[in-house]
């Protein structure tokens, strides 16, 4: 032993003896979880899933699963601060339908067919119970889109998180054939815009939302003054629809040129998107319907001008289909279950003409 070790200071008790856990990670904890989620994942197999949970990384054979000349298609989204409402009350059961939701209705109007889904779960501290349900939803989620949960990632970081948050991110992967992808070449003047309904506010402008709720001094658990016999926090975390199923047929058989998923920035911000640059979409109010519930007590309660609700909401309208004429009475028949409405017609940009959407939001049907 060297002078300087003799005379260095023994440690400070107890420090020795530090571990991981005191300083506020539980391995013990996520892998409870893993064990509890292995279940929930191998209940969303699909033709092309290879493995399980517990590997470095997730196979997938697009051979198995049918395409012939795929192209990949990949998306990546949160849920928002929608996952303010499920902390605050511990409604965790579905939050994690919206995370799977919005990453694959952005696959969908590519074109593409969902194949497998990971998640990133980040919390101050593991709760097995609670992370058991977040993933629960994930999983209901693949379900519904068909897709394969094949993976993701549990990260406990004490300091970063509070005791009880949580956050959630989610990765997509489809795939479409070359010849499939969406929007078609042929999107064009003529052509006709389907609203589809969506189910509320799915995870767009809920920071808003959260503010006029506070303004309505109502508690989460109060009656939701706008859906009947159901809590305001129930009422507020209705998941994101989620179109696959539904769509994917229609794609298939060539009835549908393009698709919009609205999202933040709601039909203005969104419907240009998939517009060929010489087109302006005539967005006009459907004869005889009315903006969901929901939406109109959100406008009344915060006073919010129907342009800004608009473009932070998607008002009722969750995804928009551009159709030929000629098909756009079949398309709204088999989408009959949900609510299909009429909202005009692309016609040719004028010259001089900048706009991309003109849409007269005084004119939208508030029914206040």
């Amino acid at each position: 032993m060297s002078d300087q070790d003799a005379t260095r200071p023994p440690p400070a008790p107890g420090r020795n003896g530090l571990t991981y856990k005191e300083a506020g990670v539980d391995i013990d904890a996520g892998d409870a979880l893993v064990d509890a989620i292995k279940p929930l994942a191998r209940s969303t197999d699909r033709p092309g899933t290879m493995g399980g949970l517990g590997g470095f990384g997730a196979l997938f054979d697009l051979k198995a699963a049918g395409f012939k000349d795929p192209i990949l298609v990949s998306g990546t989204d949160g849920v928002g601060t929608k996952l303010k409402i499920a902390i605050e009350t511990g409604l965790h059961d579905q939050i994690g339908i919206d995370l799977v939701a919005m990453c694959v209705n952005d696959l969908l109007v590519q074109g593409a067919t969902p194949l497998f889904f990971l998640d990133y779960y980040a919390v101050g501290k593991l709760e097995v119970e609670a992370g058991r349900a977040v993933v629960a939803g994930i999983a209901e989620g693949c379900r519904q889109a068909g897709c394969a949960l094949v993976g993701g990632e549990t990260a406990e970081m004490p300091g970063l998180y509070a005791a009880g948050d949580y956050d959630l991110a989610g990765f997509a992967v489809g795939a479409v054939e070359r010849d499939a992808i969406l929007p078609r070449a042929d999107v064009g003047a003529g052509d006709l815009l389907i609203g589809l309904a969506a189910t509320g506010p799915h995870s767009n402008g809920y920071s808003l939302v959260r503010r006029i709720v506070e303004l309505s001094e109502l508690p989460w658990d109060a009656a939701a003054p706008f859906a009947p016999g159901t809590s305001l926090a129930r009422a507020l975390l209705t998941p994101t629809r989620i179109y696959v199923k539904d769509l994917l047929p229609l794609v298939a058989a060539g009835k549908v040129k393009a698709m919009a998923h609205i999202t933040g920035g709601g039909l203005p911000g969104n419907l240009p998107r998939v517009l060929p640059e010489d087109c302006v979409a005539e967005v006009t109010p459907p004869a005889g319907w009315q903006v969901p519930a929901v939406f109109r007590w959100l406008m009344r309660v915060g006073g919010v001008a129907p342009a800004e609700m608009l473009r932070t909401f998607n008002c009722g309208i969750g995804l928009v289909l551009v159709v030929a004429p000629d098909e756009a009475e079949a398309v709204s028949q088999a989408l009959a279950h949900l609510d299909p409405q009429p909202l005009g017609r692309l016609r040719r940009r004028g010259p001089g003409e900048e706009q991309e959407i003109a849409l007269d939001a005084a004119a939208w049907p508030w029914g206040l």
